[in-house]
């Protein structure tokens, strides 16, 4: 996994925050490479509860670790229960490993 401990904590804690306590994140995409270099940070946000706004979810999430980790690309993708699941979030889902 190409993400540092403090990276992760932060990201961790972002959505912590934003989300609330009981949000998971996992981490997808190729940052799980370690072999390969540079791209963007693909993250998967799993609520228990119904999420009314998940792209305001998603953008504010973005914004704030843009913030804290630096000038980065950084995808968001949220959901919740009774999401309609697009091809992007199975496959997030199955790949995706949680940060703790």
């Amino acid at each position: 996994m190409r993400l540092t401990h403090e990276q992760a904590r932060t990201i961790v804690a972002a959505t912590a925050e934003l989300a609330g306590a009981g949000a998971q994140v996992k981490l997808f995409g190729s940052r799980l490479q370690d072999a390969l270099r540079g791209g963007d940070i693909d993250l998967l946000i799993e609520c228990p509860e119904p999420v009314l706004r998940p792209v305001r979810l998603a953008t504010q999430l973005t914004a704030r670790l843009q913030r804290e980790l630096g000038d980065r690309r950084i995808d968001v993708l949220v959901i919740g229960p009774g999401t309609a699941l697009a091809p992007v979030h199975r496959a997030a889902l199955a790949e995706g490993r949680l940060l703790t």
